[in-house]
């Protein structure tokens, strides 16, 4: 297995994200029961559910699965995708296989640690920054300039994590063109798409733009329903998938019959799990705007373009890291701070902390939250 550092973000949630009162820095919306869910099925996907048999799977993936996952892109079918548990798998083993010494990647950051550590562990990597100056603003030549002879993938994420920067569809079109044209792989980490607050700037998938480019998602982030942990890769590079199964192999090997079920299932209502997600981020929005407006002089302060995380600048003279170590221990409502999304590719801002708008009923963790500002200033 590559060496890797600790993966801060799941250190610091071992410590406190079961043990906090308020969790205002979850990355998923608010997710249903099994009884939730399995009342959006259709007759035959429940007495599958019922019935199954609990054996192993196919290493792709349930072929139902695929061709429900399929049905979300304009331009695959069921053997264009794998599936993995999680999207963390699919990533980890995605940079494995396309990835070696004497290669090269670009990354865009801040990003979701493993976009970087691992490919980091493998090979040779420059950060391209989104810019907090510019609305978080990816700069095209930039990622041009960065690109290299032996550049074997540029990887991002949009709607971003922790950001939740949505780019133009005309960049994200000329970032798949420019790959194209040098030959380069585009990983596309799109687990938050869905959740845009203008339908209207929702991008295309990347594996849709590319036959060469992957579309990494999940059922985890959009759709609410982590504890399913079903991912998926959409390629059209066929020769590529293969050799995704049979890195696969060495890992989780098959996904969950039960988990695979539920997902087909979910992404069958996927239209009407996403409304019900972006209805309840709309409406938290309208919290969320109140109380960073009451301390407005502590935060500036951005709702998301798209997904359900946000990352605001701390303005208080104690520093950020100080700021949400004090906050957890003494109110109970848990941020992420932005040592988190620090990078050993780029600078990264160094006031910023994480906060989560998908969860149902904020209002109580806001109001310990604001209740502990008021008795600090």
């Amino acid at each position: 297995m590559t060496r890797l550092p600790d993966f801060r973000l799941e250190t610091y949630f071992s410590q406190w994200e079961f043990t906090a009162r308020h969790h205002l820095t979850a990355s998923d919306v608010q997710s249903m029961t099994l009884g939730e869910l399995l009342a959006l099925a259709d007759d035959q996907d429940r007495a599958a559910f019922e019935n199954l048999s609990l054996g192993y799977t196919q290493t792709y993936g349930d072929p139902a699965l695929r061709e429900a996952i399929a049905g979300m892109y304009a331009r695959a079918d069921a053997a264009d995708v794998i599936c993995f548990a999680g999207a963390e798998e699919a990533l980890y083993l995605a940079m494995n296989v396309l990835l070696g010494a004497g290669d090269h990647a670009v990354v865009v950051t801040p990003n979701y640690q493993a976009a970087e550590t691992v490919p980091l562990a493998l090979c040779e990597v420059t950060g391209v920054a989104l810019d907090p100056d510019r609305d978080w603003a990816l700069d095209l030549d930039a990622v041009r300039a960065a690109i290299r002879p032996n550049t074997r993938v540029v990887s991002v994420n949009f709607p971003n994590n922790p950001t939740g920067k949505v780019i133009s569809a005309a960049d994200f079109t000329e970032l798949a063109r420019l790959c194209d044209e040098r030959g380069i792989h585009l990983f596309s980490d799109e687990v938050y798409r869905g959740l845009e607050r203008d339908p209207a700037r929702t991008l295309p998938q990347a594996a849709d733009l590319s036959a060469r480019a992957l579309s990494l998602n999940v059922t985890s982030k959009s759709l609410g329903l982590p504890g399913l942990r079903i991912g998926w890769i959409t390629c059209r590079d066929r020769k590529l998938l293969s050799r995704l199964e049979r890195a696969k192999h060495y890992t989780t090997i098959c996904n969950s019959a039960p988990s695979e079920v539920l997902a087909r299932i979910a992404l069958k209502a996927r239209a009407t799990i996403l409304d019900r997600n972006r209805a309840l981020i709309t409406a938290n929005l309208q919290h969320f705007d109140a109380f960073f407006a009451e301390f407005a002089g502590l935060f500036e302060w951005q709702a998301p373009d798209g997904g359900c995380v946000t990352y605001p600048r701390y303005l208080g003279p104690d520093g950020v890291e100080k700021f949400c170590t004090r906050l957890v221990e003494e109110a109970g409502v848990l941020l992420l701070p932005a040592s988190i999304y620090r990078s050993e590719l780029t600078p990264t801002p160094t006031d910023r902390f994480r906060i989560g708008v998908g969860r149902a009923n904020p209002e109580e963790g806001l109001a310990a939250f604001a209740q502990w500002l008021r008795a600090n200033r």
